[in-house]
């Protein structure tokens, strides 16, 4: 996927087996299999260009770790606490940009902010990690 990501257009099993080899040792059939098992699962996508497929990744970086966070969500058994077990793990960092996105979240959906400008869930998480 990071090399299909890299590149503007879609690229050959074969451009994408040269740029792996400088790294690693990979058949062409691998890389043939993998790209394929990720057409079937809509995670790139692929056109024919002669004899040959050209693929692509279908969405960017980003939407396949947010569907990857999804995913992982939906099958915890208690979503709350797996919840919480994330925040709990992220740098001072990341828990400021989860906070800003909350505010900006319902603050555009919910039209509602404190007297400080900020939302009421991340007050709520800000009173949590405090």
């Amino acid at each position: 996927m990071d090399q299909l990501w890299a590149v503007d257009g879609a690229l050959t099993v074969r451009e994408v087996h040269e740029r792996l080899s400088g790294t690693r040792e990979l058949a062409y059939t691998t890389v043939m299999t993998v790209l394929d098992r990720l057409a079937k699962k809509r995670l790139t996508e692929r056109e024919r260009d002669g004899k040959a497929w050209r693929y692509k990744a279908a969405a960017p970086r980003e939407e396949l770790a947010v569907d990857l966070m999804r995913d992982a969500l939906d099958r915890a058994g208690d979503r709350r606490e797996a919840l919480v077990r994330f925040v709990g793990q992220v740098s001072d960092e990341e828990a400021a940009l989860l906070r800003e996105a909350l505010s900006r979240l319902e603050a555009t959906e919910l039209g509602g902010v404190d007297a400080d400008g900020v939302a009421p869930a991340a007050r709520k998480l800000e009173e949590r990690e405090g």
